[in-house]
């Protein structure tokens, strides 16, 4: 502890606990390192006992304070508040047990099959556990959308006498988060954004992996924080409980920008031999060492996962009965706010829920058929915008692409969300691509509905945070566009071609690429009843032709992944042309032109794979007619993953290398995207199997 500071003996034996669970926990896994943990007990401590509003009862409480772990690896610090505040277990529906959501056991079982403290937490695994952290700086970013999600609530729910979103976002970061540049993404639009509710702890413990940060970080830190527009606090010395108190109080009297509290701390506090950098920071104590810490704690040398029983009653104390008393008041002006404003209310319970609000899809529009039709760009634009009107909590926006990915909310009230007027539904997330997807996550587990756009080939710099979406199972909807070599003058570098494939790659991840725009429609409302998968939503440049609904499949086939667009006249087509996106009118045409020349054929619409496997097998075979090998799939992408679908005697037309600058018109012949290579293909297929 300090040496200018002598904390009580409950105090110092609540710190010491935590230190000494996550040094056993970590030793009996033979995994891990308990030296963040050990380090940042005092600031951990001091903020959950003293100043966090939290109810361990209620851990799901809609206004409770929010603490992210960004460093994940230092997972036991997190797992040691959680069993010594009590708090209680949720199960999948959300209804609280009368559990712990972690158990003295489940400590002894850290990094264990199946346990509730894997290595780093996981989102929806663990109660008390606000995001799914591992990779750097994603929680700190995740922490920037939780704090304008809570900004936004506020605006949007609370009245005069009717506070009831005031929640704090506090994220504990490392070194190595410092280092991503997607903190500095997060940071910079949180300063940008004055999010006074939002609170960074620094461990600055200056090791990695590698050694010292030294060896690649020298820049100033709280210097470029100050660019940001925060407010810089410093604590000299982690164990110094008054400096952490006086910092905390400061952040709370700050109200008009975030607030970061650098924390000089020593990893491993306790267990200074280990002098070598793997030791450090890469591998569990070892017994001898572990003795030396419990001595310099004055801890029983030879205890194993020792919890003191006044020490869970102490916090019971601090935040068990802090957090209660503020649960139970939310609660209180709950049920009269619900007696006052009892829309409003219902709908603060459906949104929690993660529900819709009725007729949510009373005004999507339905287009009639026309061979120019529009870009599905352009009808993705309309028709968010009728579902945003009828659904409050539906907010997002783009990496400063709205004009060209159609994003922007342009009904009356929809507004900006500025410094200032929290209040707008258009997030300008600025050219910041894998700040944005991660800021989404955040947004998404503060549950409104949060959707973010950019170009697809820029789904590159968004993929990390996608990937935790859909293993965190949260609805982001990621509305990408320009989704193929179909953009054309702008040239490869702006050309997805192995994009589609990297996507679908992802477990979880709806990806939906509608034909026309009343496939737009239908895709749209898929994405909104979707409770826990995100979606990526892929949308095209150029007009693609509304086909004539009396004369084709209906559009509602896209709920099913995949469906019959056109057939044969007696339903036993010799070939099947299978596509998504734009490419779909392109095989309908190919289709005519077979057609003329008495060549039976399917045109099967594939916008989403996802959706299509999660059918039953008989729907699956009554579209992709087992029967019949002969088939084409046709996409302008990489061909990676239609074998599946066509099998080892079909054939698939798509891209084997990168695009071109060049019209679109010209791309298309270059690259055989016409419905003449398509007719050719089929017949060479079906004289090559005849």
């Amino acid at each position: 502890m300090s040496k200018t500071t002598k904390p009580d003996p409950i105090v110092k034996k609540s710190i010491d606990t935590i230190r000494t669970l996550a040094m056993d926990a970590v030793q009996a896994a033979n995994s891990g390192h308990p030296g963040a943990p050990m380090g940042m007990a005092p600031a951990a401590y001091t903020l959950w006992q003293e100043f966090l509003n939290f109810d361990p009862q209620d851990p799901l409480w809609p206004n409770r304070d929010r603490f992210v772990l960004s460093a994940g690896h230092a997972s036991m610090l997190l797992y040691s508040l959680l069993h010594l505040t009590g708090v209680r277990a949720v199960d999948a529906e959300g209804a609280i047990r009368e559990l712990p959501a972690v158990s003295l056991d489940e400590i002894k079982r850290f990094r264990q099959l199946d346990s509730r403290t894997p290595g780093h937490p996981e989102y929806g695994q663990t109660s008390g556990v606000e995001t799914t952290t591992g990779p750097l700086a994603q929680g700190l970013a995740n922490s920037v959308g939780m704090a304008m999600a809570g900004r936004w609530l506020g605006e949007y729910f609370n009245r005069p006498g009717f506070t009831l979103f005031d929640f704090n976002v506090y994220a504990l970061a490392g070194d190595g988060c410092m280092m991503e540049g997607l903190s500095s993404e997060a940071a910079s639009l949180a300063g940008h954004l004055r999010l006074s509710n939002l609170c960074w702890l620094y461990d600055s413990n200056r090791i990695t992996i590698e050694g010292a940060t030294s060896l690649a970080f020298s820049e100033d830190v709280p210097a470029r924080f100050r660019s940001y527009g925060w407010n810089v606090l410093s604590v000299a010395d982690a164990n110094d409980l008054a400096a952490l108190r006086r910092a905390f109080r400061a952040f709370a009297q700050t109200d008009d920008r975030p607030t970061l509290i650098v924390i000089a701390s020593h990893i491993g506090y306790g267990a200074p031999r280990k002098q070598d950098s793997e030791s450090a920071h890469g591998e569990p104590l070892g017994e001898e060492e572990i003795r030396l810490a419990k001595r310099n704690y004055n801890w029983p040398e030879d205890a194993r996962f020792l919890v003191p029983p006044e020490v869970p009653a102490h916090f019971a104390e601090g935040i068990g009965r802090r957090g209660g008393e503020r649960r139970a008041a939310w609660s209180s002006l709950l049920k009269e706010y619900g007696a006052a404003f009892p829309e409003l209310a219902a709908s603060l319970m459906r949104m929690e829920r993660g529900q819709l609000p009725e007729d949510w899809d009373r005004d999507l529009p339905s287009f009639p058929a026309d061979d120019k039709g529009m870009a599905s760009r352009v009808s993705s634009g309309l028709v968010l915008n009728e579902l945003a009107k009828n659904i409050p909590w539906l907010l997002g926006g783009s990496a400063d692409l709205s004009p060209s990915t159609k994003t922007r909310l342009a009904f009356p009230g929809a507004g900006d969300f500025a410094a200032g007027d929290y209040s707008g539904r258009n997030i300008h997330f600025g050219v910041r691509e894998h700040a944005m997807a991660a800021i989404l996550n955040g947004m998404a587990l503060a549950k409104v509905r949060p959707y973010g756009s950019t170009f697809l080939v820029f789904s590159d710099y968004c993929r990390p945070a996608i990937r935790l979406s859909a293993i965190m199972k949260i609805p982001v909807i990621y509305v990408f566009s320009h989704d193929s070599i179909a953009v054309g003058e702008d040239g490869p570098t702006h050309q997805p071609v192995e994009h589609l494939a990297s996507l679908r790659a992802i477990p979880g991840l709806i990806v939906l690429r509608p034909a026309d725009a009343n496939e737009v429609t239908a895709a749209w409302r898929v994405a909104m009843q979707l409770r826990r998968q995100p979606v990526a939503l892929i949308l095209s440049r150029q007009n693609l032709p509304t086909f004539d609904r009396t004369k084709t499949g209906p559009a509602s086939g896209v709920a099913r992944g995949a469906y019959v667009l056109a057939d044969a006249e007696d339903g036993q087509p010799r070939v099947l042309l299978l596509a998504s996106g734009s490419e779909v009118a392109l095989c309908l045409a190919a289709y005519r032109e077979l057609q003329a020349e008495n060549i039976a054929a399917r045109v099967v619409s594939m916008p989403s794979w996802e959706l299509f496997e999660q059918q039953p097998r008989k729907y699956r075979e009554s579209v992709l007619l087992p029967g019949v090998t002969a088939r084409v799939s046709v996409e302008q992408a990489s061909t990676m993953g239609w074998d599946r679908y066509v099998g080892p005697s079909g054939r698939s037309i798509g891209m084997d290398s990168f695009g071109a600058s060049a019209p679109l018109a010209a791309l298309q012949e270059k690259f055989g995207f016409t419905p003449a290579r398509v007719v050719r293909v089929v017949k060479d297929l079906l004289a090559e199997i005849s």
